[in-house]
């Protein structure tokens, strides 16, 4: 006899948890081959059976269960008791408490004989996604242990176009570096693959909640008896590998199935617009329910809950927003919308000069060669990039700086998104960014290239996800009048500022703003205002006029300060850059003691900083800087030497 899997089962109750678990047994008949009715799991009718074949059903075969909790303590049962643990140590996402881990070891005895050992890591929490009704149609949030989490990060793609190359310590890289970006959620796309164990392993360890897809996506299926067992193997086979792992959020049916059978993006015939009813909404959700009834089953991403009933909604259920990018329209878009949990959006970017250089000779180095176009599978994203380029930014001077545009395009568009939903935190839960990580080294969506270096994006998204963030809602002439040859009409020239905390405890501290010239000089005095601002929420601070003489000369520089330390700081300016009047900065970087110096003589803005020799990762990049010194700590990497520029 062997074990097929181990269902720990959790009741949560004030101060105490009780576990109960129900081993499947597969049993041999001494000439080893399965008893009658003791097949492996396989169409949804098997993997019943499976499941009903426990230790004590044959005469001789026992399970002990050990319990070891993360300091050591020990409890023990046999066969069909329950371990109650007093006074649990409970498992949070990252940023809102730790991860301890407990770990649960099931050994399989036949008359004494030790015949198979279930060893497995668990986390002693409560998940779900939390529906109730509102004012505005429904919430969409995970809540952990009670508490409803705001989810922050981005969807992760395979890491590799030859599974075999991805091994722990790259994922464990990359995921660390998402952590170190203030993620505390990570979606995995229906249209990769399954991840291995040590994915999940690495994310319960690390705090980051998994939105899984079951591998479905931007298809439509026909549905025989055939196929209903095939699927049905692999779903089960992936609820009982992965339902035990800490970090495992919500099952998810595909990606983009609902939506694109509606609008006819694959041409469905009336049949196929019933199977997906049946395989999302009946077939699957029927082995979530008996493999894994802990467990939150949405039917697919985008969606309203199913049954084709409006996955546009901005109401409620989780929303793909894409009218930014593919759709063309401006970065200031975003405001105009409250989604309840933004599970895709994003903007491409090029890879670094040094990523682009492992795929090119210097006579590809052009993004219309067709070494680039053919690492840029997207026909028509050249011309989204340079059209959006076109839109902010003066022509760049060379390929290198043409790079480093796009990257800024791609990070202040998704910031703009970022901290407008994070603005409007209680009606918007979940901001996921498309995308984490690269398959290939490609221009393309991803935070993180290829080879782990990050881009502009994931610098931002540091900056953004900041536990306490200071933002500015700024009303100037790139929203109001986007297009300088437009007819002029009365306008507002304006900004507020916001204070989000998604803190446990409220913080108090105090916001100050000043205008400045291009040299960085204060234009009249600073404004200082004491707030304090309450937990898991925000605060938004009165309307600041600006004088539309000064839009193309000045900017607004702000900051939110608690304890005598600066926590979040930032920039606005009140046109397109491309009409901003920007000083010669005379940028400077040096390497001292193992920390970056950067000295400016005038404002700046993207300061991006890159090794000449090698490659680091810095603890800010791609910054906005006042005249002075600024030191960056080297978090790591091995280049000695590093040039600087900015917009």
């Amino acid at each position: 006899a062997r074990f097929l899997s181990v269902f720990v089962i959790q009741k949560h109750e004030p101060n105490r948890v009780t576990l109960d678990f129900e081993p499947s047994v597969e049993i041999f008949a001494e000439n080893g081959r399965e008893e009658d009715g003791l097949e492996a799991a396989g169409s949804a009718e098997q993997a019943g059976a499976a499941a009903e074949r426990t230790g004590s059903e044959r005469e001789g075969l026992e399970t002990v269960i050990t319990l070891t909790s993360p300091s050591g303590k020990e409890y023990f049962q046999k066969n069909d008791g329950s371990i109650v643990v007093e006074n649990p140590e409970l498992w949070y996402p990252h940023g809102y408490g730790s991860q301890p881990l407990y770990t649960v070891e099931a050994r399989l005895f036949e008359n004494g004989e030790l015949l198979d050992v279930w060893k497995r890591k668990i986390g002693l929490r409560t998940v779900t996604v939390n529906r109730d009704k509102t004012d505005w149609g429904e919430n969409f949030a995970h809540e952990v242990n009670g508490m409803k989490i705001f989810a922050m990060g981005a969807d992760y793609i395979p890491e590799d176009n030859l599974l075999g190359r991805i091994n722990g310590e790259r994922t464990r890289q990359l995921l660390s570096d998402a952590v170190l970006a203030g993620y505390n959620t990570v979606r995995v796309w229906g249209g990769g693959y399954y991840p291995d164990d040590f994915f999940f392993d690495i994310c319960d360890e690390l705090g980051l909640l998994v939105w899984q897809d079951f591998m479905f996506a931007c298809a439509n299926y026909e549905l025989d008896d055939e196929f209903e067992a095939n699927i049905s193997e692999e779903i089960y086979e992936a609820i009982i590998r992965i339902r035990h792992h800490a970090c495992l959020a919500l099952w998810c049916g595909n990606n983009e199935m609902e939506t694109q059978t509606l609008d006819g993006a694959w041409k469905p015939s009336v049949k196929q617009k019933y199977d997906y009813i049946k395989i999302f909404e009946y077939i699957i959700p029927k082995l979530v329910r008996e493999n894994d009834p802990m467990t939150f089953y949405w039917p697919s991403s985008p969606s309203s809950g199913g049954n084709y009933d409006n996955p546009w909604n901005d109401s409620k259920g989780d929303t793909h927003y894409w009218a930014v990018w593919h759709g063309e329209r401006p970065f200031t878009d975003f405001r105009r919308h409250l989604f309840t949990y933004v599970s895709e959006f994003g903007f491409q970017a090029f890879p670094s000069e040094k990523t682009v250089e492992s795929f090119t000779l210097p006579k590809d180095r052009n993004i219309f060669s067709r070494i680039m176009e053919m690492h840029q599978r997207n026909p028509a994203a050249n011309g989204k990039i340079m059209k959006y380029m076109g839109d902010t930014y003066l022509y760049p001077e060379s390929f290198s700086r043409l790079l480093y545009l796009s990257q800024l395009l791609s990070a202040e568009g998704i910031r703009m998104g970022i901290e407008h939903f994070r603005r409007n935190r209680g009606r918007c839960m979940g901001v996921i960014v498309w995308q984490l990580n690269d398959i290939w080294p490609v221009a393309s969506w991803s935070s993180i290239d290829y080879y782990g270096r990050w881009k502009a994006l994931h610098y931002i998204e540091k900056r953004s996800f900041e536990p306490v963030h200071i933002s500015c809602e700024e009303t100037g002439e790139s929203m109001l009048r986007p297009y300088c040859t437009l007819e002029p009409e009365k306008a507002e020239f304006s900004a507020r500022l916001h204070v989000a905390n998604e803190t446990a405890a409220d913080v108090e501290g105090e916001v100050t703003y000043l205008i400045r010239d291009n040299l960085g000089r204060p234009v009249g005095d600073k404004t200082k205002i004491a707030v304090i601002v309450p937990a898991y929420d925000g605060l938004w601070l009165e309307k600041i006029d600006i004088d539309e003489a000064l839009i193309f000369d000045c900017y607004l520089d702000f900051e939110f300060v608690s304890e005598g330390k600066t926590v979040s700081r930032g920039t606005a300016i009140f046109t397109q850059p491309k009409h901003f009047n920007f000083a010669e900065p005379k940028l400077r970087v040096e390497k001292k003691n193992g920390k970056l110096y950067v000295t400016s003589e005038a404002f700046a803005k993207n300061v991006a900083i890159e090794g000449i020799d090698g490659d680091a990762v810095l603890e800010d990049n791609f910054f906005d800087m006042n005249p002075g010194t600024r030191e960056i700590a080297i978090l790591r990497g091995d280049a000695e030497n590093f040039k600087v520029t900015s917009v």
